[in-house]
């Protein structure tokens, strides 16, 4: 997207001159939003203009910014120690969160978890653990996917050409579409749901004319698309999936960096598709914001002995405490039941919106996980790109924090606690932005 300067004050004009002297171009800056604080779901930028978030730092505040119990688990850790690595030493803040991440686990099976720094991170070591495990160098993927960008996860990274150019990636993947019911790439005929098409393209294709089962290590999947535009899988296609990996002895590794910790109503995405993955990644919506990722897998996969992977900072006893105060609170103050509830009220509005709307191709999504798709037209489903960056335009220019996803969408994923007041407030302030931008595009 192109960043405006219309709505932003002097001092983050200031701020944003200096950044571009010193900083990477190849940071992507969705607007010239310049922060200054921040609390609950609500942030001002440096000239003391308020908005309400509906990003919540990439689905990472889970819980707000700066929840005062997350607060106090970091000060309290702070003024006890900071680093004193993981791979080499032992200390309780670690296996604390280790223990309470096992309680809340996708699988009934006893599980183990290994600490990194970020969803990235995470990937890589779900990637290493399922080489090591099978002896097979192979996975399957799929389009529209985005698992990072060190280059193990790039190899499956499939959601912008951009993020994989002048790249060689380090893993051999092969990509398949994802069961995206509203744009199907593969042939469906009537008799068979769109999940039970893809798994057969899998099997059917893939596995028997391209790569043999048995050189497979895993299958990495979201289960609900992020990057790729906030893309719910057809119905079936979880089960089938793991029905195939058990068949072949493949692993299915759930990355769940953008969609676990309560952010669709359940602790994990995949919880709702009644499956069990192999092997999860975890990061965002865990740590607050501090950084923090890594992996569970069941016990039985987790054969690597000491040196076979490990990380100076992952596990931080810093990022530790914020994270297990952050899963605290999610569990003590019922966020499970209010991301769900908060979320299909938002889901009403916006089903609502659409009568309305045009432009709204697509509303979906879990929990407070949400997704809209901006198109032309509803018959011809041409992409609205340029309306769905001037909805985040006006929006950021009326006060309200929106962030894009896929090519043509817009994804909403506010702090699981945030008020109703806010959500009324911004759904109102989302309206009128897209009352404009149809103005302006439509």
């Amino acid at each position: 997207m192109h960043v405006t300067m219309e709505a932003v004050g002097p001092k983050g004009r200031e701020i944003i001159e200096r950044d571009l002297a010193a900083l990477s171009p190849s940071y992507t800056r969705e607007y010239a939003l310049v922060v200054d604080h921040a609390q609950g779901s609500e942030l001002w930028d440096v000239d003391g203009r308020r908005y309400i978030d509906f990003m919540a730092g990439v689905a990472v505040m889970n819980v707000g910014h700066r929840h005062p119990k997350v607060v106090e688990a970091v000060r309290e850790q702070v003024d006890k120690f900071w680093h004193i690595c993981l791979s080499d030493f032992y200390y309780p803040q670690a296996v604390e969160l280790a223990e309470k991440l096992q309680s809340i686990a996708p699988m009934a099976d006893d599980t183990l978890v290994y600490f990194g720094n970020s969803g990235t991170e995470a990937v890589e070591a779900a990637i290493k653990l399922a080489m090591y495990k099978t002896g097979r160098q192979q996975f399957i993927g799929f389009l529209g996917g985005f698992h990072g960008r060190t280059l193990g996860s790039l190899s499956f990274t499939a959601s912008k050409y951009v993020q994989r150019a002048h790249y060689k990636q380090g893993v051999q993947v092969y990509h398949i579409p994802f069961p995206n019911e509203y744009r199907p790439v593969l042939a469906n005929p009537q008799d068979k749901n769109y999940g039970e098409v893809v798994v057969d393209y899998l099997e059917q294709q893939l596995m028997d004319q391209l790569i043999a089962p048995e050189d497979i290590a895993g299958i990495l999947v979201e289960p609900i698309q992020g990057e790729g535009g906030y893309v719910v899988p057809a119905p079936g296609f979880f089960p089938r999936l793991r029905e195939l990996a058990d068949r072949y002895g493949i692993l299915l590794i759930a990355d769940e960096i953008q969609s676990g910790v309560g952010r669709t109503g359940k602790w994990w995405a995949l919880e709702h598709e009644n499956v069990e993955p192999d092997i999860v990644c975890f990061a965002k919506g865990v740590g607050s914001g501090m950084p923090i990722g890594g992996i569970i897998a069941r016990q039985e996969l987790m054969v690597w002995g000491p040196g076979a992977h490990g990380s100076t900072y992952g596990g931080n006893p810093v990022a530790a405490a914020s994270a297990l105060a952050t899963l605290n609170v999610i569990e003590e103050e019922g966020l499970l039941a209010q991301a769900t509830e908060t979320g299909g009220y938002i889901m009403d509005a916006l089903a609502e919106m659409q009568t309305r709307h045009p432009s709204i191709g697509d509303v979906r999504g879990r929990g407070l996980m949400l997704g809209l798709e901006f198109v032309q037209d509803r018959q011809t489903k041409e992409r609205a790109v340029g309306l769905r960056n001037a909805i985040i335009e006006h929006a950021f220019e009326n006060g309200l924090l929106l962030i894009p996803c896929g090519t043509n969408s817009i994804r909403m994923t506010p702090p699981l606690n945030i008020p109703r007041p806010l959500v009324e407030e911004g759904l109102y302030q989302f309206e009128a932005s897209l009352t404009a931008a149809e103005e302006r595009y439509l």
